[in-house]
């Protein structure tokens, strides 16, 4: 055998190892990733109820591609700031740890600074962590590390009640 073609049959075997090491990672880190605080796709949410604080809980229900609060008289209200509460179902988890691996209280889970309920799945906000812009959100049990961002927020202004 030729020496050129020793050298490119190594060639072949040095890349051909470097892609099934690869796939091999891509696959373990697939298998491992923390995945999204619940399995709910956000555009099939169609209830949401939220309390921030001590403050009263709100209901809104989505009609006819619109939400709407409904506590007591039915007020359309701020699309936007609903759909934003929704894609909270779809925030991407830094990190899953158990719930008993924390004291709810030192994490700002008793009580919680928020609670949003999506179709009747509950996530408690809890505090900012130290090790960056994330907060924890306790899910069924276990407490999760996600981007502030998904936090829910107060409205920005009343919604209108329509005719």
């Amino acid at each position: 055998m030729r020496r050129s073609v020793r050298q490119r049959v190594l060639l072949l075997l040095v890349a051909a190892t470097v892609l099934a090491f690869a796939a091999r990672q891509w696959r373990q880190e697939s298998r491992e990733a923390p995945g999204s605080l619940l399995s709910l796709e956000p555009s099939t949410i169609s209830h949401v109820e939220l309390r921030i604080g001590k403050a009263p809980i709100e209901h809104y229900a989505k009609r006819d591609g619109h939400w709407y609060r409904i506590d007591g008289v039915t007020v359309r209200t701020d699309d936007g700031r609903l759909d934003e509460l929704t894609e909270t179902a779809a925030a991407p988890v830094l990190r899953w740890r158990a719930a008993s691996d924390f004291d709810p209280a030192r994490i700002g889970l008793t009580p919680p600074t928020a609670t949003l309920t999506l179709d009747g799945h509950v996530l408690d906000f809890g505090e900012i962590s130290v090790t960056g812009p994330q907060c924890y959100v306790r899910v069924d049990g276990r407490v999760a590390l996600v981007s502030i961002r998904y936090t829910p927020r107060a409205p920005r202004a009343e919604a209108t009640k329509l005719p």
